[in-house]
């Protein structure tokens, strides 16, 4: 099978740095769509899809939110694998029935994380790994049949189902992404963003590319499922 085919759920406010390392970091062909602007998948010949990091939150009543749940839960009853990113990911437990909620505070900056049994997204990560992490809301409670596949002291950090693999940080930023996000962050302290900052330094960015390798096990896992399902669809026309 060539690469895979891709649609790019791109939910954040400002494209330019969540298309730029998602076409980076991901060996796919991607179809990006700007959700913040209405612009919504309307077929469902991909392979599979992913939902990005974003400002917005789940329960907010946005109409791209309702059209992009709305399309994400026929794409997955169709059978489409999903990836979703911080954002992303409570998006994808919230479309399965899960809960999110609001923290009440952000976990921003580089952390660690533990895995939490076994994982197709994280096989091949050490048992604890560095990530960066920027988010004020949270998954809650897992949907029904969801297995937790990471964590750390403010909770679920990503699950998975059959077809669903789940990250609560950012796998995908680089150094000046982090440093962008971390600068606009309007209701963090001066003084804790200067922190934050201190700790984004090659060293430590060098030892959250780790995380990078869920993309190719996500991607792995899309190509190999298309491939069934193809030799399925031609055995069933013989």
């Amino acid at each position: 099978m060539e690469r895979p085919r891709l649609a790019l759920l791109n939910t954040s406010y400002e494209g330019y740095h969540t298309r730029r390392n998602f076409r980076r970091e991901l060996d796919a062909d991607l179809v990006e769509y700007r959700a913040t602007e209405g612009d919504v998948p309307r077929e469902f010949a991909f392979d599979g899809f992913v939902v990005t990091g974003s400002a917005a939150s789940v329960y907010w009543d946005e109409r791209w939110i309702d059209d992009c749940r709305a399309w994400a839960a026929e794409a997955l009853d169709r059978g489409l694998p999903a990836l979703g990113i911080c954002f992303g990911h409570q998006f994808l437990a919230d479309v399965l029935g899960g809960r999110v909620e609001e923290m009440g505070e952000y976990e921003l900056g580089y952390r660690t994380v533990r895995r939490s049994g076994p994982s197709r997204l994280l096989e091949g990560l050490d048992e604890e790994f560095v990530v960066f992490e920027t988010h004020s809301d949270r998954v809650a409670e897992l949907p029904p049949g969801a297995t937790l596949i990471a964590e750390n002291d403010y909770g679920v950090q990503g699950f998975e189902t059959e077809l669903v693999s789940a990250v609560q940080f950012h796998p995908e930023y680089d150094t000046e992404t982090a440093r962008d996000v971390t600068r606009g962050k309007e209701t963090v302290s001066e003084e804790r963003k200067r922190a934050v900052l201190e700790g984004i330094d090659e060293a430590t960015y060098r030892e959250a590319c780790e995380a990078k390798a869920l993309f190719d096990s996500f991607t792995e896992f899309v190509t190999e499922r298309a491939s069934k399902v193809e030799t399925v669809r031609r055995q069933g026309q013989r």
